[in-house]
């Protein structure tokens, strides 16, 4: 019994140097570790948490992908109608320009005999100005008018009365004249003309009216001749000096070939006539 205690004691006293070596950790190594491990904790969260938004952001980023594809092909397929719509146009335009380019030649294209004697005339009364490429013939007012009237001086009738002659010729028949007035921007003087001419406007088309009158007495016919009148609003010059107002006031007759539209010259224009 007495060896068996011994025995007991001698191993409890072998295992003692062990079990203080497992039992006895320094505090400042315990806290230490504790403070390492609640940090590794914390930064295991922050990480599931910025995992968690990355994985959200990428689902948004792949949804606005997602998105900008659609749209792409969307615009993509306007895009190619848009294409479409503008080879139209461009050949639209194209059609267009052939036509206007046409319409360009048919109003220059005064036959040669009346061309010719409409540029002798304009020579023999230098108050008459005739361009051959155009048909355009252009008078003066001052010689054709006084101030604020519109009634045609004597000397006017000359000149008038020569174009009629040329205009009635046969090779002149199929030809139509529109005769246009143009005014300066000066204010109608005088309470009496004002009456008579409300404004510059009134005055310009009385004043087509006028010379356009001579042509039907000299025996032009009345489905040939056609006036406007455009006031001030078609300035050849800036009214700036007595010369220039001087330029503005003019009558001007346009030769025009019978395949020229003119709105109200409704033989011209078939298609919007019907």
């Amino acid at each position: 019994m007495s060896a068996v205690r011994i025995s007991l004691g001698a191993c409890l006293a072998a295992m003692l140097p062990g079990l203080a070596g497992c039992l006895f950790v320094p505090v400042t190594t315990h806290r230490a570790v504790q403070t390492q491990n609640r940090n590794l904790s914390e930064l295991t969260r922050a990480q599931s948490v910025e995992l968690a938004t990355l994985r959200t952001h990428a689902r948004t980023k792949e949804d606005q992908l997602l998105q900008a594809e659609r749209t792409l092909a969307q615009m993509e397929e306007e895009l190619g109608i848009t294409r479409h719509q503008l080879g139209g146009l461009r050949r639209e335009r194209e059609h267009l320009h052939e036509q206007f380019e046409g319409l360009a030649g048919h109003l220059g294209r005064v036959p040669p005999e009346v061309s010719q004697q409409l540029t002798e005339l304009s020579e023999r009364f230098p108050s008459l100005q005739f361009d051959a490429s155009t048909g355009l013939s252009k008078f003066d007012t001052d010689i054709l008018f006084d101030s604020g009237e519109a009634v045609l001086k004597p000397e006017a009738e000359e000149v008038l009365a020569e174009l009629a002659r040329v205009l009635n010729s046969p090779e002149a028949k199929p030809l139509r004249v529109l005769v246009a007035g143009h005014t300066d921007n000066q204010r109608i003087a005088g309470r009496p003309v004002r009456e008579q001419f409300p404004t510059n406007l009134h005055l310009s088309t009385a004043r087509a009216h006028a010379v356009a009158g001579v042509l039907r007495t000299r025996g032009m016919e009345e489905s040939r001749v056609g006036v406007a009148g455009f006031g001030p609003h078609q300035p050849i010059a800036p009214n700036a000096t007595p010369e220039d107002r001087r330029k503005n006031r003019r009558v001007e007759l346009f030769v025009l070939a019978p395949q020229v539209p003119i709105v109200g010259w409704t033989e011209t224009i078939p298609s919007v006539y019907r």
